[in-house]
């Protein structure tokens, strides 16, 4: 893909909330690694917005394919809608961009700096296909329309935790009420190794969603390590077929997805998050 804003230049940003850096990464050309306040936010290839380098947003990606194939959604008649909670530098927005034709999606950032960074540095389409919106996911979301996304993201961290306002009851009840029949949300939850934040927030999405499933690696999934947990949330079956497994063995880090019963024996004990 050719460079539409000139050369890139790494570096330090300052931004709102702090510094932003933009690094090589040594492993690709025209690949680049955002860090925000010296932590890793995103992987973005200039030359292949679908190459996924996060293994969390790797594991998002089977949601895609077999839940929303994009022979269904031809750009025309049915268009992709999808709400990023959480900016960085809008790697998933630019893979679903690359995905879906003529795909709707709005990217909401808390930091203006920084969506003004991104959106001249990484390629990230013009809207209608994508826009930036500068706010506060905790106060954006309750101001959109029932029934109008298809797919809501959450990847919102403040250091290494999302703020506990967009973990609770009455902010799962507003993805719900803001998705369309047969809508997924999908959670990036970072949590310890003793993962009672990732188990109250699996309790919390129970309580709201008729549909709740949970994919990591085993080394997380036993409570070996920190690292990341993505929730995957409905009131319709979620398309968790042998397919959809298969796709997560063969990721470069293997990774398992437990729902039903499993998910009722990973909440044990654990109490829904109230705000």
């Amino acid at each position: 893909m050719a460079r539409t804003t000139g050369a890139l230049l790494p570096g330090q940003y300052p931004i709102d909330t702090g510094l932003a850096e933009i690094e090589p990464d040594p492993y690709g050309a025209e690949r680049y690694i955002l860090k925000v306040n010296g932590v890793p936010s995103s992987h973005i290839d200039l030359n292949d917005p679908t190459f996924l380098d996060f293994e969390y947003m790797r594991w998002m990606q089977p949601l895609f394919g077999f839940g929303y194939p994009a022979e269904r959604f031809d750009g025309r008649q049915r268009k992709l809608r999808v709400l990023h909670l959480g900016g960085g530098g809008c790697t998933m927005a630019r893979w679903v961009a690359a995905t879906y034709d003529n795909a709707r999606q709005v990217v909401v950032e808390l930091d203006a700096k920084l969506a003004e960074l991104v959106r001249t540095q990484f390629q990230v389409p013009r809207a209608p296909l994508v826009r930036l919106r500068v706010g506060d996911a905790a106060q954006v979301l309750p101001g959109l329309s029932d029934a109008s996304r298809d797919i809501i993201i959450r990847d919102v961290f403040a250091g290494s935790t999302t703020p506990v306002e967009l973990t609770t009851l009455e902010y799962a009840r507003q993805v719900q009420r803001v998705l369309d029949v047969g809508g997924t949300y999908l959670a990036n939850c970072g949590d310890t190794a003793d993962l009672a934040g990732a188990r109250a927030e699996a309790a919390t999405l129970s309580e709201v969603f008729a549909h709740v499933a949970m994919v990591a690696d085993a080394p997380m999934l036993k409570g070996r390590r920190y690292g990341n947990i993505v929730f995957l949330a409905s009131d319709e079956p979620l398309p968790l077929d042998a397919g959809f497994e298969r796709n997560l063995r063969m990721a470069p880090l293997p990774a398992q997805v437990i729902s039903g019963a499993g998910v009722s024996r990973f909440i044990a004990g654990a109490s829904p998050i109230s705000g």
